[in-house]
């Protein structure tokens, strides 16, 4: 029979490049994306009866506050939709579709202080998160660990690095410094750039290819051990400045670079590099995109936003 799988989330960032590339790996399968407003990932009730409607093969969990500055000012809102949610989501799909799968992304802003360690960190580094944002999804994470091993949940969970790619927020740093780029080539801001720290380094992915390794777990998800848990990293993480330099050259723009307080995080870490060799032999999976083109992909897309009035 052809796939049921239930997206959450499916209209957010990860969401629409997730869309494209199932649609494009299981032209088949019937695609589940309930709107917002339609089913509040918090009511359990809501979850419940949207489960029990559309008796998924397999579920993607995306639904989040992703941003951790979001997170910082709402706690209260970011524990009730990551892990509140997250439990209500795990719950119908036991009680409602028992045989799917649930391929929950977590982050691997989970790791926080074990980074500190200063080398790529592989699935059997502790979670240790420093931010509001990471500790909801290391809770998330966690408790679905335990569901798998004491209640059978079948499900897979990946920690992705740092992703960028067409259509991200400016919430975050790739898309908030091409943004800015844009904004300057197109003579709508002066040539001057406000950033936070540009010293840490951090592993960056293209978000189409986090989006084919979230398609090769539901391929292999009968192979894979439930509770399974797989980083997905480059493992060639970059200084920030690094990034920033790359999007002024290849966009052709000069400007003074202004640090701002705003930016800056309260715990930064120096280096977040992940070791995604699970993935690369559970799931023959590893980032194919080159990072000069994820830079201009990003610069067309904000081009193109800047131009529309964003």
């Amino acid at each position: 029979m052809p796939e049921r799988i239930l997206i959450t989330g499916a209209a957010g960032f990860v969401g629409r490049h997730l869309l494209s590339a199932l649609r494009a790996d299981m032209p088949d399968a019937a695609l589940l994306t309930p709107a917002q407003a339609a089913c509040d990932i918090t009511d359990a009730d809501a979850v419940a009866a949207l489960v029990e409607q559309a008796r998924p093969t397999a579920c993607v969990h995306l639904a989040a506050i992703a941003a951790i500055p979001t997170a910082r000012r709402d706690p209260h809102a970011a524990w009730r939709v990551n892990l509140d949610g997250t439990l209500n989501l795990a719950r119908a799909l036991a009680a409602h579709a028992p045989e799917a799968t649930l391929l929950f992304v977590s982050s691997a802003d989970i790791y926080g202080a074990s980074f500190r360690a200063g080398h790529a960190v592989d699935e059997s580094v502790a979670p240790a998160p420093l931010n509001t944002y990471a500790a909801t999804k290391a809770a998330a994470d966690l408790a679905l660990g335990a569901l798998a091993a004491e209640s059978g949940l079948r499900c897979i969970r990946v920690r992705p690095f740092n992703h960028t790619g067409p259509g991200q927020s400016p919430d975050f740093v790739v898309a908030a410094f091409a943004r800015q780029v844009a904004r300057i080539a197109a003579g709508l801001q002066p040539e001057v750039l406000r950033v936070g720290a540009l010293e840490p380094r951090r592993d960056f992915l293209d978000v189409r290819d986090v989006c084919a390794a979230y398609v090769a777990c539901l391929r292999r998800r009968d192979a894979l051990p439930a509770g399974a848990i797989l980083n997905l990293a480059s493992g060639h993480p970059r200084r920030i400045g690094e990034v920033l330099d790359t999007l002024l050259a290849r966009a052709g723009v000069r400007a003074l670079i202004e640090s701002e307080a705003s930016l800056l995080r309260p715990s930064d870490i120096l280096l977040a590099a992940g070791d995604a060799t699970r993935a690369a032999r559970l799931l023959e999976w590893r980032p194919r995109i080159a990072w000069e083109q994820t830079i201009d992909d990003v610069l067309a897309d904000w081009r193109a936003r800047v131009a529309a009035g964003e």
